[in-house]
This record gives C-alpha cells, structure tokens and sequence, in this order.
C-alpha cells in the first residue's frame, strides 16, 4: 500500500509540472504584481509594537515550482517575521516524530469557527465535545503542538524546530530579536492559554516553555522567496525541491494540507477555499502560503491586512495567479 501510494503521489507531482511552462507562471506573477502595487487598503498589525513599524510598501511575489524553478516577482529580499505560518511547521515536525495521529488525538484537526487566540474554543471542546476539537493553527493547538515537540531541554527542541524551519527554507534562518522581545512582552494572552490548555492537561509539562518557544517562532525572519520555498517543500511531497531534502515525511502531506485547508486563514478559511481551492497559511507580520499539490508553492508578502488579520495583497494576487494557472486541485477537465 505505501508503495502504490509513493507511486500515485509521484504520478501527479510528473504531471502537475507538466502543465505549466516559466512563460506562464512569470507572466502570471508579474501581472498580479503590476495589478496590486498600487493597491493601498489595510494596515500593518499593531497589537504587537514592532510588527506596526515594519515598511507597509513591502510587496514581493515567488513561486518554486515542484521541480525546483523559482519565479519572483517585486521585492523579494526584505524581510519580515513569520509568524503563525510557523505553526505549520510546527505542526509537521510533531507529525514526523510522533506519526500523524498524535495531532489528531492530542489537539484535533477541526475549525473552531472562533478566532484564532479564542479561549472560549477551548473551553467549548473540553466541556461541550469532551474531547479535542481544535486545531494546530490556532494558538490553543499550537502552542501545544509546540509543547509536544522532542528535546530534553528548551534549546535542544528550539534547535530542531528551527532546524525544520530552515531546511524547507533552504537557508539559515534566524530570530528578529526586537520582534521577539517585542511579542514577548505583549503575550500574556497566549500565556494564559498555555496555563489553561496545561489545566486540561492538553501540555503535558513545562506551558511557559511551550508558549515562550512559540513566540520564538514566530519571530523568526523570512522574505517571499524562503516563504515559497516552505510551501513548495510541502507541494513536493515534503522534498525541499530546490535543496533536494526530504524535511516532512511524504505520507504526512495530505493532513498537514487538510489542516491548512480548514483552518489556514482564520475566519477567511472556507471563502479562501471556496475562490481558489488551494491550502494555504497567512501570518499577521504581512506573509501568505499557499500550496498546489505536485505544482508549486507560492508566496507573497506585504504587511497591510485586511480586518480578518490576512494580507490584503497577498491574498488577491495569489488567487489571481492561482486562477490564472488553473492551479486549483478541483479543477478538473472532463475525460
């Protein structure tokens, strides 16, 4: 069964690539690009000081293909913090150690339907579904994601998480401090979910460690190009397609897509879904992914968000570009 599966898996990466050719795709992101550089809605976030003062005009596009070809489009190179597309990563690296139904039992693979710092979800799946019914993309499920990652001490599981983060990046990537410090000083929130997801004993040990490496994550820095980087590692079948690596175990792809697919885009994930068809993960420092399974990753950053807490660029350029290149799994032509 596993090696039908390696097999069918390999199938559609061969014909997904198939379909596109560079003319397309760079076509593709230099429209978008041209269409949104001008746009001026949203606002960069400010419920974490640094991330207020972060260059609002900040607008790259990328795309790595399944086999490898990187396209951009703007800026590029500029820089900004990761974080909740970090719980993406988070959650496969737990995945691999642990096999996929550590997740599933442990914090569960649902919509809350709630925001995504919601105690009341908590509190609503303990008392109402007496079970896990929350996810790893919202911060209840992720920093107890976080908490379950392996290491004997905080630096041992700080540098595998990194390391993670890193090898689907294809570079080193490291922590913007003043964010760090920044968010630090400003998540007592997160802290008190920490302590309360320890009271149901969904963190099994150590919730300031759980939460403090989480903040830590999503801190580190990254510019469009590592973005597109990640999510193409999770459109090949968790084989970084520039490096060569293998960084996630191929047979956990399909749930961590799933996850995405439900849950990526805070209260946006079904509107997300139902326009472009694509998995996909934002985070509040301006970064969107998306993923077509066995075609390309694509990512895009520009700060100014929208009232949901999502990019407002990010999100119309990616579905212009994944419309235009039919990159939609559900798109399928009749036989």
């Amino acid at each position: 069964m596993k090696r039908l599966f390696v097999l069918l898996w390999t199938l559609v990466l061969a014909a997904g690539a198939a379909e596109l050719t560079d003319a397309q795709i760079q076509s593709a992101l230099n429209a978008a690009y041209a269409k949104y550089k001008d746009l001026n809605e949203g606002k960069n976030t400010d419920y974490i000081p640094a991330l207020a003062k972060v260059d609002s005009k900040i607008y790259g596009i990328a795309l790595v293909t399944s086999s490898g070809n990187v396209f951009t489009a703007g800026d590029v190179r500029s820089q900004v913090s990761i974080q909740s597309i970090s719980k993406v990563f988070t959650m496969a690296k737990v995945m691999d150690e642990q096999g996929a139904e550590a997740i599933e039992k442990r914090i569960g693979v649902d919509p809350t339907g709630m925001r995504f710092n919601s105690i009341v979800a908590v509190e609503w799946a303990q008392k109402l579904m007496g079970g896990p019914e929350i996810n790893p993309l919202m911060n209840p499920g992720a920093i107890t994601a976080t908490s379950m990652l392996a290491g004997d001490n905080r630096q041992e599981i700080w540098n595998g998480l990194l390391g993670c983060c890193s090898a689907c990046a294809g570079r080193p990537l490291t922590v913007d401090k003043e964010v760090f410090d920044s968010e630090s000083a400003t998540n007592q929130r997160n802290q008190a979910i920490g302590y309360l997801m320890y009271a149901y004993e969904f963190i099994k040990k150590e919730p300031m460690w759980a939460t403090d490496i989480y903040t830590e994550q999503c801190s580190v820095s990254v510019n469009a190009k590592d973005l597109a980087a990640m999510a193409g590692t999770l459109a090949n079948g968790g084989k970084n397609p520039v490096t060569g690596k293998r960084v996630v175990k191929q047979e956990n792809i399909p749930g961590i897509l799933a996850v995405m697919a439900i849950a990526g885009l805070y209260d946006d994930s079904g509107k997300w879904l139902y326009h472009t068809g694509l998995p996909a993960k934002s985070g509040v420092g301006g970064g969107r992914i998306a993923v077509a399974p066995g075609k390309f990753g694509i990512a895009v950053v520009s700060p100014p968000l929208d009232a949901a807490g999502n990019s407002v660029r990010a999100q119309r350029a990616i579905a212009d570009i994944a419309n235009g290149l039919r990159a939609s799994p559900y798109q399928v032509a009749p036989r």
